[in-house]
């Protein structure tokens, strides 16, 4: 293994044991040596990499830009809906991105701006839905920035109350009723019959092929 490989997997593994503990205590209540704990490292190769817990929580932020992965979709309200399903997949598997979302939501004394998420997803938002609007996908009238605000917002609540009932395990199903309720007043009615609004099955695994009979 080359050093800077070496040094991509500390990294990770820095950020990873970091988010398992914001995730379950916050950031006030969260300490290097805990984390140094979990990784295994050295406090000078934790220092190597993030000079403070500060830096720590910055690099898991920027972790929630990298969840915004717009789909690949020609309907793009599909694409939408489907952005908002994939969030929610990720928050219930990848600790970083939880870490990340709560180090956006909660009041502490991490002061580095928060609003950047935010701007993230509004960003990738409204651009799904400015050409969802260009295709006619969009009901007339509609402001499409008031939508995007509309959709960041419940999402957020979504997801808060969603972790307090059932630790994000029926995020989805929250996500699929919030959608089913907004596209009326949204997309155009010949459109809303042909979005799908829970997440896409995942195909069966191939079953494994007969093992050869035996000779008699």
């Amino acid at each position: 293994m080359t050093q800077q490989e070496r040094g991509r997997r500390s990294r990770r593994s820095i950020l990873e044991a970091a988010a398992q503990v914001f995730d379950e205590r916050g950031y006030d209540a969260a300490s290097t040596n805990e984390i140094l704990a979990r990784t295994g490292l050295t406090r000078g190769s934790m220092y190597h990499h993030f000079p403070s817990k500060k830096a720590i929580a910055m690099a898991l932020v920027d972790a929630h830009a990298e969840a915004l992965e717009v789909p690949d979709q020609p309907v793009k309200l599909q694409a939408v809906i489907d952005l908002t399903l994939e969030f929610s997949r990720r928050l219930q598997i990848d600790p970083v991105l939880r870490a990340s979302v709560r180090l956006t939501i909660e009041q502490t004394s991490f002061d580095a701006p928060r609003q950047t998420a935010y701007e993230q997803s509004g960003t990738a938002i409204l651009g799904l839905l400015r050409q969802a609007q260009d295709q006619g996908e969009i009901l007339p009238g509609v402001d499409v920035r008031e939508a995007t605000s509309l959709i960041i917002g419940a999402f957020t609540g979504l997801q808060i109350v969603s972790q307090v009932y059932t630790n994000r395990a029926d995020l989805p199903e929250r996500v699929t009723a919030f959608w089913r309720f907004t596209l009326p007043g949204l997309a155009t009615p010949g459109l809303i019959g042909r979005l799908r609004v829970v997440p896409p099955a995942v195909p069966a695994p191939e079953a494994a092929p007969p093992a050869p009979a035996a000779a008699p």
